[in-house]
């Protein structure tokens, strides 16, 4: 029988690499979307900031110590994808003309990713509530920390699928890093609009 942190580690993994939960994908997209495989230190710190935002208001949310409404932060994520997208264009010059992982603007990409991530916690919690069984909630910690590791474990899946595809963009079909860039930005950002105007809560 399966266990029940192997259950919650697959709900985590499959809710974050689930194509219809696309929004989340959407934002890994768009926070990659400026770096090279090359770059993977300042790619390793982002997404640390993206984790350790999400993973506060997963946890303070789940154990119920937070609470926001669902509308709210489903207009909230394609905000967080429409501002990444926007940055990435300002942000992409900063990037080619300094080598140093804390340079200023990289580095307020760095507060975007955290800030965001706890955007994105909010998300993940309302999901990992609903899958709650009544007589669970003794085994809710255990829980939330399979549900984090899987939620990672597909984060990481799907930015070394974004990586790997931007290296033969860039390295097989020679295409120019800022074209790459506006493409992938613009074309997150059009769904940011879209996402937007059909979870307006207002």
């Amino acid at each position: 029988m399966e266990s029940i942190f192997t259950t919650f580690l697959t709900l985590g993994f499959e809710h974050i690499s689930d194509i219809k939960a696309y929004d989340h994908i959407l934002f890994l997209v768009a926070l990659c979307a400026i770096y090279k495989l090359t770059e993977w230190r300042k790619i390793l710190i982002l997404v640390t900031a993206f984790t350790i935002g999400h993973s506060i208001t997963l946890a303070l949310a789940a154990l119920n110590i937070i609470s926001f409404p669902t509308k709210i932060v489903e207009f909230l994520i394609p905000v967080t994808i429409l501002i990444t997208s926007l940055f990435n264009v300002w942000n992409k010059e900063e990037s080619e003309k300094s080598a140093s992982i804390f340079s200023k603007k990289i580095t307020i990409n760095y507060f975007f990713a955290l800030f965001f991530g706890t955007i994105h916690g909010m998300g993940f919690s309302n999901f990992l509530r609903s899958t709650i069984m009544p007589g669970e909630e003794d085994t809710l910690i255990s829980q939330l920390l399979a549900f984090n590791i899987g939620v990672e474990l597909g984060q990481l899946m799907i930015v070394g699928i974004i990586l790997a595809i931007t290296f033969l963009v860039l390295n097989i079909f020679k295409v120019k890093q800022r074209e790459w860039n506006l493409f992938i930005s613009g074309a997150a950002a059009g769904v940011a609009i879209i996402l937007m105007m059909d979870t307006y809560p207002f």
